[in-house]
């Protein structure tokens, strides 16, 4: 009979090499379904523990064995365990950490501010290897949504997140504010293909069906072919050549039955044909931007809107509306869905629990930066005011890190064994029962 320190021993051995082996990445894998498997919903009731960063995270968590990785503009990218909150390590590079990191074969891999993508060891937090792209860049227009002077090429402050890597098929995806999107082996960094598109590519790829899918903000929806690199068909969306503010696609793709689902910022959510990059439908927005990727699941797309301030169900198949239920803020944050349950993030440092079915509110929980500062930006109905002094690109600019103190939620939640995890603009990630 073996002992019980052998039968521990082959179990440890057993569980770290599945972990090896697991892959973890934004929205859960490679389609972006955004679905999660757990035995029960958070009720966000509780904080089982947060970790502080010295930066905000943008970054969206994922879990992997019993440790969590997030990334954090403070630059640094890192691994802490999942049972206390505790720091493993952290791994720091040249910029901000605004990817969400993906895993495959005990190697973590992100993006940074810096322009070089890394993978680094999952034990050790050791760099493994980097790629060096031709450099970020946010999305540059002249008087970007109104701003003054009307001629200055602006940088949007709005262009928040790096484009989060998927791992398929022995290669990993993302996009670069260098205008391309890239291939890589995922064991030693090498360059496998490099496509260029017309401007920035924040937009994180999905893969089905030996495609890419990635949205720029050249307006276009493009359908890659994942082993050669070769344009398959690309969909463009509306353009908006006054003030910049209806063009670009930020929302990742998500694919489910043959069906390409993805929000724009021209205030329009599309369904498009996976093979032939034929419309099916649109979704008029009046002008709210979808930059949150969608959540699909038993024949039903859910997202939420920025100015539209909604969070709405859309019958997958047609477009029809389902519901569409008041959101007091803005939100970037993609919707993660446990059972009959979505989480998701707003603006204003409130995570919120709806239910899929009815979009009836179940829970809301509220960030330590919405408890100090709520007072200061928020009004007596809810709604964020008094961000913004004026309309200049640094009035915008002061705007949006007032609203980062209200610990906003830009992350989007994990959830896994009846645990959410989601980061905060107030440095915060954070464990929720």
């Amino acid at each position: 009979m073996l002992s019980s320190r052998i039968i521990v021993a082959v179990v440890a051995a057993s569980l770290a090499a599945g972990n090896a082996r697991a892959q973890a990445m934004f929205r859960g894998g490679p389609e972006h379904l955004g679905i999660y498997e757990s035995t029960s919903s958070p009720s966000l009731g509780s904080v089982a523990w947060k970790f502080k960063t010295q930066g905000r995270v943008v970054s969206s968590p994922i879990v992997v064995g019993d440790a969590v990785y997030v990334g954090s503009t403070d630059g640094n990218l890192y691994a802490v365990n999942r049972a206390d909150g505790t720091l493993r390590w952290k791994f720091t590079t040249r910029g901000a950490v605004s990817s969400s990191p993906a895993f495959a074969n005990g190697v973590v891999f992100a993006g940074s501010v810096d322009g070089r993508f890394y993978a680094v060891d999952a034990a050790t937090g050791k760099e493994k290897w980097n790629f060096k792209t031709a450099g970020e860049s946010r999305f540059i227009a002249p008087g970007i949504h109104g701003g003054t002077p009307r001629t200055e090429m602006m940088a949007d402050p709005f262009d928040m997140f790096l484009s989060s890597p998927v791992i398929a098929g022995g290669a990993i995806y993302f996009g670069s504010g260098d205008h391309n999107v890239y291939a890589l082996d995922v064991e030693t960094g090498a360059p496998r293909w490099t496509f260029k598109t017309g401007n920035v590519v924040h937009a994180s790829p999905a893969v089905s069906n030996g495609v890419v899918f990635i949205g720029s903000w050249d307006r276009n929806m493009y359908a890659i072919n994942a082993a050669t690199g070769k344009e398959i068909w690309k969909f463009q969306t509306g353009n908006d050549t006054v003030i910049y503010n209806q063009i670009g696609i930020a929302s990742s793709a998500a694919i489910a039955g043959g069906v390409v689902y993805f929000g724009c910022r021209d205030g329009h959510f599309y369904a498009v044909d996976a093979k032939t990059g034929a419309p099916k439908w649109n979704h008029d927005n009046k002008m709210g931007w979808v930059i949150a990727s969608p959540a699909v699941k038993n024949g039903v797309v859910y997202f939420p809107t920025s100015d539209g301030t909604r969070f709405k169900a859309l019958d997958a198949a047609t477009g029809a509306l389902k519901y569409s239920v008041e959101n007091k803020a803005v939100s970037f944050s993609s919707p993660a869905l446990v059972n009959d349950v979505a989480y998701f993030g707003s603006s204003d440092g409130w995570l919120h629990a709806v239910d899929i079915t009815t979009g009836a509110s179940k829970a809301d929980f509220q960030s330590d930066g919405s408890k100090e500062n709520a007072a200061k930006y928020i009004d007596d109905k809810g709604h964020m005011t008094g961000l913004y002094p004026d309309f200049t690109l640094d009035g915008m600019i002061i705007g949006v890190h007032r609203m980062f103190t209200l610990g906003s939620f830009l992350s989007s939640p994990v959830v896994v064994g009846g645990v959410l995890y989601v980061g905060s603009t107030d440095g915060n990630l954070y464990a929720l029962r």
